[in-house]
This record gives C-alpha cells, structure tokens and sequence, in this order.
C-alpha cells in the first residue's frame, strides 16, 4: 500500500528526550523481551577485522602484520630489519586497506505509522545496530512532525538504553523527513572521519515539513532502510538515496535488516 506524501510549511521542534520519554511509563515485559530478543539475533556480517582497523576497505597503507596480507612492504620492511636483524612477525610491514572509525547518524521514524510489530522491530535494529557500530562515533535521532536527540555524536553507545527510550516513546503525529535528516546533518557537521553517512530507517511516508530532498542533498551520504512492510513510498525512499549519494535496502521485517546492513556497510 502507498501512501500519498506531502509538503508543508509546518515547522518542527527538537525536545529534549527527557520530556519525550517518560520514565515513568511503562513497557509491557514481554515487548521489551521481544525486542531485545530481535536485537540479539540481528548480528550484521562483516569482514573479519583487526584491533583498531577494518580490512578490505579504504585506501592502502603500511601497517604491521597481524596474520593476514597480500603485499609486503619491502622498503620498509627493510628498514625495520637494519635495526632488528630477527624481526618478530608483527614487525614486517605490508601493504593493506584499512579503514578507520565512522560517524553514523541513525535517524528513525516512530510517527504515528509506526505502531505495534512494525515499531518494536524498528527499536530493536537500533538496539542492535547500536552495537554493531559502537566502535564508532554515532548519533541517534528519533522523529515524527518532531523529533528527539537519543544520542550526540560521540557520547558512550549503550545499546539497551537506546531501545528502552525508543519503546518508551508514543507512536503519534505526521513524518517529517526532513527534519530527522537536518538534525543529522547538524551532528555530522565537521566529523573528521573519511566515512561520515546518515542511515535513515522510515516508511518514507513523508506528510510534514518541506521536501527532504533537498536535506538529503545536503549529506555527505545517506543510506535509506525502507520499512515495506505496510504504507510507505518508495519513490521518495529511492529519490532520498540517490540524492544523498548512497544506497536504497528494502526490508519488511527484522530479518532483512541483517543483510541490508552488511550491504550498506560492506558492500554485500
């Protein structure tokens, strides 16, 4: 089922997460049980890593052996060897790609479409996603015709708490898009790392606020999950991820998410 998307002059407000999540308000023990349970079982393949680096990606450097690597570094490896005739293996230098941390925002649509299944899954790929990514610098951005910063830029990721908020917020109100994506590019602002990217997770429904579009292309990238799994508006999910320069997954339950992931990440 599509829905019809629409432009509006509507202006939208962050709030701040501690007057958006209530406390006090209570998830029902078996959802919760459920979503972590999806959380646990969405483990993202990825390419086997070392302390600190991740191979297969990146440009070529010279870097310590650690087990695995196609060139040695001949040049300077003959250098370690004129002040350690008997190198260990660690001190040869080879030729490897290596890619460093990442700044990620994770901007995640819990608008009033978002309800029952569809939005205890979506809280369990952040949980899950969340830990996927802890090694690198994250934000976290929950929206509806508002929205709320879960996590800044940087702060410790602690995976359950970000799904605890996530069930704790109501289900309510339109889709603004496009303020979900200019609060990630207000955290992403001036990130250092070579892989700066938004990951929006949304039916793409947008009924609040002017076009994304636009926000989109204001991204140094932006990757869409599309959730098909009732409305949603593939249209303006593909058009965000062509404009934002980055790639449009389709997922209609947690399942997929796994595999989209990867391929967002690690081209698979």
């Amino acid at each position: 089922m599509r829905a019809q998307t629409g432009f509006t002059d509507e202006s939208a407000q962050l709030i701040p997460i501690d007057e958006e999540v209530d406390a006090r308000l209570a998830v029902e023990p078996e959802v919760r049980e459920r979503a972590r349970q999806i959380a646990a079982r969405l483990s993202v393949p990825r390419p086997r890593e070392r302390a600190g680096a991740r191979r297969g990606q990146g440009p070529l450097a010279s870097v310590p052996y650690r087990g695995a690597a196609d060139e040695l570094d001949l040049d300077a490896t003959l250098e370690v060897l004129t002040a350690n005739p008997m190198p260990e293996p660690e001190d040869l230098i080879v030729r490897d790609r290596v890619a460093g941390t990442r700044a990620v925002a994770l901007v995640v649509d819990v608008s009033g479409s978002s309800k029952g299944e569809r939005a205890r899954t979506a809280a369990a790929t952040v949980g899950a996603l969340a830990g996927e990514l802890a090694r690198d610098r994250l934000a976290v951005i929950a929206f509806w015709s508002d929205a709320a910063l879960l996590l800044r830029l940087g702060d410790p990721v602690r995976p359950e708490e970000l799904l605890d908020m996530l069930l704790r917020i109501p289900a309510r109100g339109l889709t603004n898009v496009s303020f979900g994506l200019e609060l990630a590019a207000e955290q992403l602002a001036g990130a250092p790392e070579r892989d700066v990217r938004t990951v929006l997770l949304s039916d793409c429904v947008h009924n609040a606020g002017p076009d994304p579009r636009r926000m989109a292309a204001r991204l140094p990238r932006l990757d869409v999950l599309l959730d098909i799994s009732g409305e949603k508006d593939v249209d303006l999910g593909r058009d965000l991820a062509e404009v934002g320069h980055g790639r449009l997954r389709l997922v209609r339950g947690h399942r997929d998410v796994a595999p989209a992931v990867s391929a967002l990440f690690w081209g698979r």
